[in-house]
């Protein structure tokens, strides 16, 4: 049986091979702290250097415990391993070794690999929920699962991104153990499973730091959220560090997706959190560590970080699939074409250009792998921060929506779906809590408020018909209808996702490493070619057009890979130009006479 001395966190309640269970709390602002048990005993913590407060105690698993401050509030453990309840209940002591793992010569799948399908934990089931879903997404072609956040948040319905206790799995969504099963289950299909991790902020209900550890904010920087987190401090630090060493050693996640980092107002923390993960892991595994960073930072990208989810990416197609120009749509919806030829031959669009609010962001980027970005149609967020949560389905043609799916899954970046993508799900994906009070009238109002400025939502009348984030009714509405998948399982979208994963995990995938852009041209209008050259030396070609009219273009049909139109379409030939809403594949060999260049 392994040894617990492997565990190296030193947050919160961490079981001992001797029997004993160490509980540690950093609460340099209380006088006293005691550990009150389940049965209502408070035996007092012994008081350390630096704020911090421990006891060994002999408990076993599973038994119930707070910390007492100052003799005036019982909290539940910051660090807790689970929950009894939800956030304001007591926290339960967990032994991390108690699920016994049945593919233990798992050691993950490289990044060239990755085919992303994020997925809400909640709106699926819960964890055994999940496991439902794993062999028909293994058949499909997707080899990546990507959790929302499960840090245990207030109710029982949520995003994830208002989570207090990061080191508790949501337990709404189920035991420890039951998470450690899914992802066992999931390496048993071949599947990678990675977690969001919010670093950047707490939610606003359930967190009790300010009360007896105070240092754990910056009171002169703030965040949308409020207080930035201090990172100076090391306590801090490694209650992050730790946190993440946790996901990936004792619930052996492979891959971690690090939310919003541009508001982690330290420079040196995450660089700290690569390094540290990295060693920790070892160099067996295949750990994947991605970032969210609207800072386009791609120094990053060079220090321990595989991939940044590509915003920019997103934004300009979303903008030519639809017209949009609201909202941060307004940044891609002039010059969309040459933007997106920026995006496919050098990965960020901002590298240091200037927005139409005046503010600069990002920087050079063309020297990274195509690998080093995360491309998508969409995610929670871009369907999410819609008023209605409407699906790209709702919104654009059909013919110019499979053009773009066959652009995200043969392209050389790293493709993700979002859950219902591959059927084209229509219900909505829209933004839930499960607040009360005070809180819940707050967040209600302040989801309204956002789309003031919209003009379909420009008056109070049509801001009401926003739907409530607290209502069951809305989450509900949210959780994808797999009764109607079924009539869809066989359908033109998800033959069309299987036949380009397909060809990706064939053609794509074993020439990925090496490859590097050889640019891109705009055609015309909202037409673009694009050319990689590929680690065995054939050259990728992808010739899109998103609008409604054909183009001229020389075309390479001698090495078609992939036409999206209908096999029935022959409405078009192809010598007569690139064909509206089209998407053409060719993989050209190493030393063929075209070779594109």
């Amino acid at each position: 049986m392994p040894s617990r001395k492997t565990e190296t966190w030193s947050h919160g309640a961490v079981m001992q091979d001797s029997g004993l269970t160490h509980f540690a709390l950093w609460a340099p602002d209380a006088f006293s702290v005691g550990l009150q048990v389940a049965d209502g005993e408070s035996l007092p913590m012994l008081a350390g250097n630096d704020g911090w407060f421990t006891l060994e105690h002999k408990c076993a698993a599973g038994t119930a415990y707070r910390f007492d401050i100052d003799g005036e509030m019982a909290v539940p453990d910051p660090a807790s391993r689970a929950q009894q309840d939800d956030v304001h209940s007591a926290s339960l002591v967990v032994d991390p070794l108690a699920y016994s793992w049945q593919n233990t010569s798992w050691l993950g799948r490289p990044w060239s690999q990755a085919v992303i399908y994020e997925l809400h934990v909640g709106a699926l089931g819960g964890y055994a929920g999940v496991e439902s879903h794993l062999a028909r997404l293994a058949a499909l072609g997707v080899t990546a699962i990507e959790l929302m956040p499960i840090a245990e948040f207030p109710g029982e319905r949520n995003w994830g991104y208002d989570g207090v206790l990061p080191y508790a799995p949501e337990a709404s969504y189920g035991t420890p153990e039951q998470l450690k099963h899914l992802i066992d289950c999931a390496h048993g299909h071949g599947l990678m499973v990675i977690l969001d991790v919010v670093y950047n902020h707490f939610g606003p209900d359930g967190n009790y730091l300010g009360r007896y550890a105070k240092g754990f904010f910056r009171h002169d920087k703030k965040t949308p959220w409020g207080d930035a987190i201090d990172f100076r401090r090391d306590e801090v630090r490694s209650f992050f560090i730790d946190n993440a060493a946790m996901w990936l050693l004792e619930y052996r996640f492979d891959g971690l997706r690090f939310d919003a980092v541009h508001a982690i107002q330290d420079p040196t923390f995450l660089q700290e959190m690569a390094t540290t993960l990295r060693e920790q892991v070892g160099a067996d595994r295949h750990v994947w560590l991605m970032l969210e960073n609207e800072h386009n930072q791609a120094h990053l990208l060079e220090q321990g970080y595989d991939a940044q989810w590509n915003d920019d990416g997103h934004n300009v197609l979303h903008a030519l699939l639809t017209g949009e120009d609201e909202a941060y749509y307004a940044d891609f919806s002039e010059q969309s074409t040459e933007k997106l030829a920026r995006c496919l031959s050098q990965g960020f669009i901002y590298q240091g250009d200037t927005n139409q609010k005046g503010e600069s962001r990002g920087e050079p980027s063309g020297h990274l792998p195509p690998t080093a970005f995360v491309l998508f149609l969409q995610n929670h967020d871009q369907i999410g921060n819609r008023a209605m949560g409407e699906r790209l389905s709702l919104l654009c043609s059909e013919p110019a929506l499979r053009a773009a799916t066959a652009l995200l899954l043969l392209s050389p970046m790293i493709p993700m779906l979002f859950m219902g993508d591959e059927w084209a799900a229509d219900e909505p994906f829209l933004f839930f809590t499960d607040h009360h009070g005070e809180l819940a009238e707050a967040v209600r109002e302040g989801r309204r408020a956002e789309f003031a400025a919209f003009d379909a939502f420009a008056n109070e009348a049509t801001r009401a018909k926003i739907p409530d984030p607290n209502a069951a009714s809305t989450f509900e509405a949210s959780r994808p209808d797999f009764a109607e998948f079924q009539f869809r399982q066989d359908g033109a979208w998800v033959q069309l996702y299987r036949q380009l994963l397909a060809l990706r995990r064939d053609e794509i995938v074993p020439r990925l490493d090496g490859a590097q852009s050889l640019g891109a041209q705009v055609l015309a209008d909202k037409a673009v070619t694009a050319k990689w050259r590929m680690g065995d030396g054939s050259v990728l070609r992808i010739d899109l057009n998103l609008s409604e009219a054909t183009v001229p273009a020389h075309l390479q049909t001698e090495h078609l890979l992939f036409d999206s139109r209908p096999q029935n379409d022959t409405t078009t030939v192809l010598n007569q130009g690139l064909p509206a809403f089209t998407a053409l594949v060719s993989l050209i060999p190493a030393g063929d006479s075209e070779t594109a260049v």
